[in-house]
């Protein structure tokens, strides 16, 4: 049986160099309260994409707090990788920011990571026609 709704380690970003390129290179988009950085990149280990989610310490001074968004995050991406495994050509590197000033409910932030991939996807797809 293959686990498809996973969050497996080899999906997670990580090393210096990719979270720099992403910084540098990177194109994003932003629904608020989230903005997705992205940008190609190719991994030896078989993955379609990596993922990283950041809260921001600035406004979360609390460790529990930053720690809760982020596992919304990931649980939100986890929910809603489908969307972008089942229509992208390539590999993507994907680094997912909390923007907001107040701690999220779940529903909102699915939302938001919803209508970011849909973008991203629209983005593209686009970008891939022309």
């Amino acid at each position: 049986m293959v686990k498809t709704q996973g969050f497996p380690k080899k999906e997670k970003l990580k090393g210096k160099k990719l979270f720099e390129k992403l910084f540098s290179e990177g194109k994003s988009i932003t629904v608020f309260p989230i903005k997705l950085l992205y940008t190609e990149g190719d991994f030896n280990d078989g993955s379609t994409a990596k993922v990283g989610v950041v809260a921001p310490k600035r406004k979360f001074g609390s460790a529990v707090k930053r720690n809760r968004i982020k596992r919304m995050l990931r649980e939100a991406y986890r929910r809603n990788k489908h969307l972008v495994f089942n229509n992208i050509e390539g590999n993507f590197a994907f680094l997912f920011l909390y923007l907001g000033n107040k701690m999220p409910k779940q529903p909102e932030v699915d939302n938001a990571v919803i209508e970011l991939l849909g973008t991203f996807l629209k983005k593209e797809s686009h970008e891939k026609i022309s």
